[in-house]
């Protein structure tokens, strides 16, 4: 036993110790550094990577087929409501063809009247005031006219 005993306490049993707790803490280390490598290995950054390449390779062409769609759903609208325009002109252009509504825009627009009928015409006192303010642009030059002819106009647009 005292062999045993001796050689518990040599330096070679002591640095044999310590060298396999050595190895074993790097061991654990390892392990531990490899359990975290392993959370993204190289075929989960090539998969990634492939991913990544087809969604920048078909965001352009998803981009033009939306706007496509997009560009054919309004020119589907402009040519319902171009057939529906025509409709209403092929329904005035038969009005039209009947004498009787001919004759009632003639009155109504032209302001004819038949023979033996006696025509009124009502003028709207708005409008009545304002050409008596025009009369007063006789007494200006005529460039002033001229002048305030184009400001009306720009007005009118804006």
């Amino acid at each position: 036993m005292a062999v045993k005993d001796r050689d518990r306490f040599s330096t070679a049993t002591r640095i044999k110790l310590l060298g396999e707790q050595t190895a074993a803490r790097v061991y654990r280390s390892q392990t531990k550094r490899q359990a975290r490598r392993s959370r993204l290995t190289g075929r989960a950054a090539l998969l990634a990577l492939v991913l990544c390449t087809l969604i920048v390779a078909l965001a352009y062409p998803m981009r033009q087929y939306v706007s496509q769609r997009a560009e054919i759903a309004d020119l589907e609208r402009e040519k319902q409501q171009a057939s529906e325009r025509v409709e209403q002109l092929r329904d005035l252009k038969a009005r039209w063809q009947d004498d009787a509504y001919a004759e009632q825009q003639i009155r109504q627009r032209l302001h004819y009247v038949l023979p033996g009928e006696t025509g009124f015409v009502v003028i709207d006192p708005d409008a009545a005031k304002q050409s008596r303010a025009d009369l007063g642009a006789t007494d200006r030059p005529w460039y002033s006219n001229v002048w305030d002819g184009v400001d009306k106009s720009d007005a009118s647009d804006q």
